[in-house]
């Protein structure tokens, strides 16, 4: 049997096994895959809980605004000698409630629940920065499975045709119509279009994994992807990059957390103010269970700093350094954000031009093909001419399916430019 047969034989029970795995594969559309992550991804519900911590911290800190009420009861006894010998023993019982009341503490406290729920807000903008990037990295692997998906088909058809090339060269070399380097040539061919079908499937699984995981699943399964190379965002109009930015989540969870800064400052400052509190408490006491004899107390508390060796001073510092970096970080942020946008828009444009150059340039060279394969086999070109050809189809392929697959990636960046989240489609 020739060795190209017996390469032939190997590859088409590879390829008949293959086929038939996929056909058990679960197939996912790219609406399902966004509902599967947006329920069980990790970092989507690491940021929601992150909300939850601070809407629990906000309700701490306004507490202090509230009545602080205590219930005690205590019992005790002592022994008292007076005289050698001879000593008392004496219980005590005592219940009763406290209560204490905050009345001016120069907005400290105020100032502290405004940047708590500043806080909030700023959880809530990173919940959607992380939904941004979530979308965008399972976008991405997407994106790769179908690319690897296509990339597979194609290697079949380059096989196919390394194949039929083979089997051309191979009875010319018989004929003694052509000369051993090129039949090793293809042979050569045939051995690169079975290497790229095994590698295509290698990377099938490496993309299948990898869409598994941004879609929050804890085990590895057999899917594909069924979906296209059309986009639903190209922005053929230049869009107003400084009205874009504003809804940027990054950038709003840096106003934010500014602003939360703002407050911080103000609650340090207030600290040099006097704070006055009012106390109010009724008690029971007795030498017996249960106490009768009935106390209650009214007061008011007035506490003014004196000196602390600068605290409050310091702590005004570092509260105002922190405003200004955070000031700093924003205006950095935004203009990082609008040449992002720029760049993203620029690059979605050129991709969109290049599938078209790239399918034109497809169909040119299969042409050429089916010219040069007319030619070759009655002699009108040579090997080293019809080869060449043959090498460029081989490549346009590959590039229009790079070409396609980029313009996917290039509005996947876009988008993510943008800041739109999962909820974007």
């Amino acid at each position: 049997m020739p060795r190209y047969f017996r390469i032939n034989l190997i590859v088409t029970i590879f390829l008949l096994s293959f086929v038939s795995a996929v056909k058990a594969e679960e197939l996912l559309t790219w609406q399902g895959c966004i509902r599967e992550a947006a329920k069980n991804h990790p970092d989507l519900i690491a940021a929601g809980e992150e909300i939850k911590q601070s809407e629990s911290s906000k309700q701490v800190t306004a507490s202090a605004l509230f009545p602080q009420v205590d219930a005690n009861v205590r019992a005790s006894t002592a022994r008292t000698e007076s005289t050698p010998g001879k000593s008392t023993t004496g219980d005590t019982y005592n219940y009763g409630v406290s209560a204490t009341q905050l009345f001016f503490d120069g907005a400290k406290t105020t100032s502290e629940v405004k940047s708590a729920s500043e806080d909030i807000k700023a959880a809530k903008q990173n919940f959607r920065f992380t939904s941004s990037t979530v979308r965008f990295r399972l976008r991405t692997a997407f994106i790769d499975l179908l690319k690897v998906q296509e990339m597979l088909r194609i290697t079949q058809e380059i096989y196919n045709i390394r194949r039929e090339n083979l089997e051309l060269i191979t009875l010319r070399y018989a004929s003694g119509l052509e000369h051993k380097g090129a039949l090793l040539t293809s042979e050569a061919d045939l051995a690169a279009a079975i290497y790229d079908i095994s590698r295509a499937k290698r990377d099938v699984e490496v993309a299948q994994r990898s869409l598994v995981k941004e879609m929050g699943r804890s085990q590895l399964t057999q899917i594909t992807v069924k979906g296209n190379f059309e986009i639903s965002d190209s922005a053929e109009n230049k869009p107003d990059f400084e009205l874009i930015v504003k809804n940027n989540p990054s950038l709003q969870q840096l106003i934010a957390q500014k602003n939360a800064a703002g407050f911080d400052l103000k609650s340090a400052y207030a600290s040099f103010f006097p704070s006055l509190s009012g106390t109010a408490g009724a008690n029971k006491n007795g030498s017996h269970w249960a106490p009768r004899g009935n106390q209650w107390n009214l007061g008011l508390v007035l506490s003014m700093p004196i000196f602390e060796g600068g605290l409050r001073s310091a702590q005004v510092s570092q509260a105002k350094a922190l405003l200004n970096q955070l000031k700093e970080n924003e205006r950095s942020a935004k203009d990082s954000a609008i040449l992002a946008l720029e760049e993203t828009w620029a690059t979605l444009q050129d991709t969109v031009e290049n599938v078209g150059v790239q399918n034109k340039s497809l169909k040119a060279t299969e042409e050429r093909s089916k010219i040069a394969q007319a030619q070759y086999s009655t002699g009108f070109i040579t090997f080293d001419n019809w080869i060449i050809i043959e090498d460029n189809l081989v490549s346009a392929k590959k590039a229009f399916l790079d070409a396609q697959a980029d313009k996917l990636y290039a509005e996947a960046n876009w988008i993510q430019a943008k800041g739109e989240t999962l909820e974007y489609e």
